[in-house]
């Protein structure tokens, strides 16, 4: 039986042991291998339709992660973005042939490692609570003072911008950083699941070395900024 509109949610190095396949959008996917090299699929999926309808395509999204993330957690995937779909499998198994290196070459650099999400966010300095008692140059004295402090506050904390981003690739030089000027910077790290303990203790020390950021780490995922 032939298969059509195949939606495409990651490749991986064909399975020596059985992988347990998730649901997908509407129906369970099923692997289409071409040697060492394996596509998680599912057919029967239209993206006219999913993309005329915003309710299903938000769940639609959604599925596509949810599928990803059930692979990634049982063997290494190269994560594909979402849309991406292919009428046949012929038309799959070409695509798959003519790419086999390039993404076999991906998927050993990514072997046994995950992607994090550390957050950046900069703190701000607290507005004095000025009296109303205070008289003009009092005031103004006053204002002055926190105009200064805040010029002083936005020095060191560029300076301790500088050392996140230098601890961090210190460490991790697999780094994706996504900077902002004035809201919230994403640094993306891919590390080795064995390291997770080491990562750990070194965002404690992050944390302690810029005390103007406040800094979140988030949980491991698949690489999809490493692909």
């Amino acid at each position: 039986m032939k298969l059509y509109n195949l939606y495409t949610y990651a490749f991986l190095k064909t399975p020596t042991e059985k992988l347990k396949l998730p649901v997908g959008i509407t129906n369970p996917v099923l692997l289409i291998t071409s040697g060492t090299l394996s596509a998680v699929v599912e057919p029967e999926v239209c993206l006219d339709t999913l993309q005329n309808d915003e309710e299903c395509l938000i769940q639609a999204v959604l599925c596509h992660d949810r599928v990803i993330y059930e692979l990634f957690q049982q063997t290494t995937v190269l994560p594909l973005r979402f849309g991406i779909s292919f009428i046949e499998a012929k038309n799959l198994l070409i695509h798959l042939n003519s790419n086999a290196q390039e993404y076999q070459d991906k998927i050993e650099q990514l072997e046994g490692k995950g992607e994090y999400l550390l957050k950046c966010n900069p703190r701000k300095l607290q507005e004095p609570v000025l009296s109303s008692d205070l008289g003009g140059r009092q005031y103004f004295l006053a204002k002055k003072q926190h105009y200064q402090a805040q010029q002083n506050f936005d020095i060191l904390q560029g300076a301790e911008w500088q050392n996140i981003v230098h601890l961090v690739t210190e460490s991790y030089p697999s780094t994706i950083i996504i900077a902002s000027t004035e809201a919230e910077s994403r640094i993306y790290l891919l590390v080795k699941f064995k390291d997770e303990y080491l990562l750990t203790d070194q965002f404690l020390n992050w944390q302690k070395a810029c005390p103007r950021w406040e800094l979140q780490l988030g949980q491991v995922s698949p690489p999809y900024h490493f692909i």
